[in-house]
This record gives structure tokens, C-alpha cells and sequence, in this order.
């Protein structure tokens, strides 16, 4: 992989180059790394393995190494060996006690039924004479699952001549049938053999491991799915795609304000909470008692007929109080317009967090935000005018139907023959507040009803309706330039994106290649 496009055909100079980059990463020393040097090798007579060749365990160190190396060996050796995929090849001297085999003892503890451990006697024909290695390649020795495999491996001398493999191979096979006490095992012995047994045990546990594959190949694809999903799409490079890409961004922040007001999100059922409870009670904690006390009255009563006495009734007095009580109604219409518009501006900022592709793009977040606060704000402008039109509507013009009533009340508990000056006791001016009292209930009944509607159609209706109506005729006279600062993307983001969707199309062409032999099995 250091030298990715070079390609080599004479395994001298392979030999050479991984002598090199073991010197170029260790040193020159006796030190070991592990940084592994990977070698792909491509030839129609080798079988389809990857082998990882790992370092010799060692029993102590020599000069020129730390130590800590016997246990760093061992750590690097178990990182490999640990893992349930991985075949152990657990290569032993024949001309060494087995009992004392590092290399098996290590294998029994990451590999107790030993499943995946094949043992490997290598070094036979350097054995004492009249000694042999018979017995532990039948397994009667030392038993394994699989059975041993004997190799003879080119001498130091060999290698140093240069004797290719193909003679190393042909001389290992003339060994094994030409030796009188492995003749009989000749045709499970040697190299060639151990990779085609190897080879056919790597099939036979790619097969058993398909099912497993699949599902965890299904779910890393729907993982990266789900993330690509979450950082959304790359943003397009022409200015129409772009101007597209933030109004479609915008629509789903509106659909999901919309959903919130319309209650298939929550949020939008404070509204009414406003209108059946705040408003009612801030009303009903509106108190008329100083308007309407015997002093007020007798004060706006006489005020109000100026030099003359009023003749029948103090028609600009009952006028005078009931405008003093109505007024006093525009604080809670007032409060119910700002109540829903915090209402309004709270469920813009859950709609923009619930807004994925916004968190994609900070600067078209905050853009949104401002442009949808600032609708909010005109539309509460708006419908405060209207509001408190109701209530100024209700104080410049009085029901009549309502005093009409109070001529025959006067007559039927009055007493007409009684001196002007007498209908300003006590008794008079409290029948007068009693009266004023029960029109202002009338028109608090009314506005009740009214001011909610007047709230619902300047506010919720229009935020409904046109949220972001001036923010999309601000963005058709935006140049190029403007809308790439909307689209400011992370840059990691999108490089992250970039490096999923090709995980992506590995792991998708990954599964339609293990589905399609999964199916021809």
C-alpha cells in the first residue's frame, strides 16, 4: 500500500522491497512494529487466501530490542488470533518438544475446540535420524480437530541461491513420497496442500458466516442510510438548485409550524388555553368598584349635565361611566394579542428545531428564524389594531336596546314625582352604577367571543397563511453569491456525507454480491 500503483513481477525485488519498508518503519533494529506492510499477489496457480504473516513468539530478548517485546509479540500475535473469523495456523518446529509449542499453547487459549487452529510441522526433514514425525501428524501426539499438515520450506542456503518456488514446491513433493515413513501421508502433505485444505476451510466458514453477513451488512446500510438522511442532501451548484433546495427547506419548516398550530404536533393547544382561561379570567380580575363607587358616580353624573340638571335620565353620565369600564378592558385584549404572539414565535423556534435540513445550514437557519419573528411581529401589530378597534367600537357606540328598558324600570320601582335634586341620593346613584355595571358584563360577554376571533384571523390564520411569504420575495432578487452563504455547509459535514455515500455503494454492492451467491448455494 506505500506504493500503490507500482506493480512487481520478480519476487526478488518484492523480497527486497518488504526488507526496505520493514528497515524504513523499524529502523534497521531487531524492533518489531504494527504497522503491517500489505501485499497483493495476482496468479492463476495460488488459491484465494489473505495471509497474515505475524512475528514469532519469543521467549526473551535479544540485543538491540526493549523488554517489553516478548509481551508486545504475544499482544500483537492475540490481537489477530482472538478474533472469530480469523483461521489460526499454528506453525511448530518438528524438531522441537511440541509441549513446549508456543504457538499451540496460545492458540488453545484464544481457540479451546479448536475450531479454526490448524497445526503445521514444519522443519521434518531436519529431524535426528531415526526419529520422525509420524505420530504427530496422525494426531496420535498431539490431537487436533483438523488434522496436521508436514511442509518442508526452502533452507537459508535455498533462499540465498535464489531457488524459486516452483523447485522448493516440486522438491517438497519428491520429500513426502520418496520418504519411507511418510510415503502414506505424501498426499496430505506439503505447502500446496495446507493452501487448498486452507482455501476449502475458508469457503466452507464464509458460507456458514453468509446469514450473519447479510444482516449485519443490512444493518450498516440502514445506518448509513439513516445518517446520510440525518446530514441531508449535498447541495447543488447553479443557483437554481440552490434557490430550490432552500425554498423546499423551507416548505418543510412550514409544513411542521402548520402541523404544530393544526395540533398534529404539540404547541398549538395554548392558544386556546389563551382564549378559554387567560383572557376570561384577566377580565373577570378587571375590577370596576372605583369607576363605579358612589363618588365617582355622583361626580361624572353631575360633571356631565354641566349647568343644567339632566331632565330624565343623565344620558352623558351613563355615557362617561360605561367608557371609564370599557376602557380598561384593552389591557387584557392587549395581553391575549402578545400571550398568543409568544405562543406563535415559541412554536417558530420547536418547528426549526424539528426542521433537520436547517441544521444542516446555520446561516439559512437564523435567516429563517428572523424572517418568520418578523412576520410574527407585523401580523401582532396588526391584529393589536384590531383588538382594540373591538373595544373602542364598543365605547363609541352603545347598545340601545339595553337602556330602553331603564325609562319602564324607573317607572315600575321609581317615584317620578320626586324633585330633581332627589335623584342624586344615595339610592339613585347606586340603581345608576348597578345599571352601568350589568352593560359593561354585556359588552365583557361579547368581546369574549369576539376578540378571540379577531386574534385567530390577524395571528394564527395569517401565520398559517404567509409565515415566510416576504422572506421568499427577498430570496427571487438574491444573487448566486448571497444564496451560497445561506448554504454554508460545514465543510467536514460534507465531506463526511461524500465518504458515507461511497461506504454506501461498497456495502450495497457488497450485499448484491453475497444475496446473489447466498441464492445460487
Amino acid at each position: 500500500m506505500h506504493q500503490p500503483r507500482k506493480r512487481y513481477t520478480d519476487f526478488a525485488a518484492v523480497r527486497k522491497e518488504i526488507a526496505d519498508e520493514t528497515d524504513r518503519e523499524t529502523g534497521r533494529s531487531k524492533q518489531i512494529s504494527p504497522v503491517p506492510i500489505h501485499l497483493s499477489i495476482y496468479s492463476p496457480y495460488v488459491v484465494n487466501l489473505t495471509l497474515i504473516d505475524l512475528p514469532g513468539l519469543t521467549k526473551v530478548a535479544v540485543e538491540g530490542q526493549p523488554d517489553s517485546i516478548v509481551q508486545d509479540i504475544e499482544n500483537m500475535v492475540r490481537s489477530y488470533i482472538e478474533k472469530p473469523n480469523c483461521i489460526i495456523l499454528a506453525v511448530s518446529p518438528a524438531n522441537q518438544d511440541l509441549a513446549t509449542s508456543d504457538a499451540i499453547k496460545i492458540s488453545r487459549e484464544v481457540d479451546p475446540k479448536g475450531e479454526r487452529t490448524f497445526g503445521v510441522l514444519t522443519k521434518i526433514d531436519l529431524m535426528d535420524k531415526g526419529t520422525d514425525a509420524v505420530d504427530i501428524l496422525e494426531g496420535r501426539s498431539y490431537r487436533l480437530q483438523h488434522p496436521w499438515v508436514g511442509v518442508v520450506n526452502r533452507s537459508q542456503q535455498d533462499i540465498n541461491k535464489n531457488v524459486d518456488m516452483i523447485a522448493a514446491r516440486r522438491r517438497e513433493r519428491d520429500y513426502f513420497s520418496s520418504t519411507p515413513e511418510y510415503k502414506h501421508l505424501a498426499p496430505r502433505m506439503g505447502s500446496e496442500y495446507l493452501a487448498k485444505m486452507l482455501s476449502k476451510h475458508l469457503e466452507q466458514v464464509i458460507k456458514s458466516r453468509i446469514p450473519g453477513i447479510q444482516s449485519l451488512i443490512t444493518k450498516t446500510i440502514a445506518e448509513l442510510e439513516t445518517e446520510l438522511n440525518r446530514l441531508g442532501k449535498p447541495i447543488a451548484n447553479d443557483a437554481g438548485g440552490k434557490l430550490y433546495t432552500i425554498m423546499e427547506i423551507c416548505r418543510m419548516f412550514d409544513g411542521i409550524y402548520k402541523e404544530h398550530l393544526d395540533g398534529v404536533r404539540p404547541g398549538g393547544e395554548k392558544v386556546y388555553h389563551v382564549f378559554d382561561n387567560q383572557f376570561p379570567v384577566a377580565i373577570k380580575r378587571l375590577q370596576f368598584d372605583k369607576q363605579l363607587s358612589m363618588e365617582n358616580v355622583r361626580k361624572l353624573i353631575t360633571e356631565a349635565d354641566g349647568y343644567q340638571p339632566h331632565l330624565i335620565a343623565p344620558e352623558q353620565g351613563y355615557r362617561r361611566l360605561i367608557e371609564s369600564c370599557l376602557v380598561s378592558i384593552r389591557g387584557p385584549a392587549e395581553a391575549a394579542v402578545d400571550a398568543v404572539h409568544a405562543i406563535l414565535k415559541d412554536l417558530v423556534r420547536k418547528a426549526i428545531s424539528e426542521t433537520h435540513e436547517l441544521k444542516q445550514f446555520p446561516t439559512l437557519r437564523v435567516e429563517v428564524s428572523n424572517a418568520a419573528f418578523e412576520s410574527l411581529d407585523k401580523m401582532r401589530d396588526e391584529s393589536k389594531k384590531n383588538t382594540l378597534k373591538l373595544v373602542d367600537m364598543e365605547c363609541s357606540y352603545l347598545t340601545v336596546d339595553f337602556f330602553r328598558k331603564l325609562p319602564q324600570d324607573v317607572e315600575k320601582g321609581g317615584n317620578p314625582s320626586h324633585s330633581i335634586f332627589d335623584r342624586y341620593n344615595d339610592s339613585y346613584l347606586r340603581r345608576i352604577g348597578q345599571t352601568v355595571l350589568s352593560y359593561v358584563n354585556m359588552v365583557c360577554a361579547t368581546l369574549r367571543n369576539s376578540i378571540p376571533k379577531s386574534i385567530v384571523y390577524c395571528q394564527v390564520r395569517e401565520a398559517k397563511r404567509s409565515l415566510l411569504d416576504h422572506f421568499f420575495t427577498e430570496l427571487g432578487a438574491r444573487e448566486m453569491k448571497q444564496l451560497s452563504k445561506l448554504l454554508d455547509e460545514d465543510p467536514a459535514v460534507m465531506e463526511r456525507r461524500t465518504n458515507l455515500a461511497k461506504r454506501l455503494e461498497l456495502y450495497r454492492s457488497a450485499q448484491a454480491e453475497i444475496d446473489a451467491v447466498a441464492w445460487s448455494k
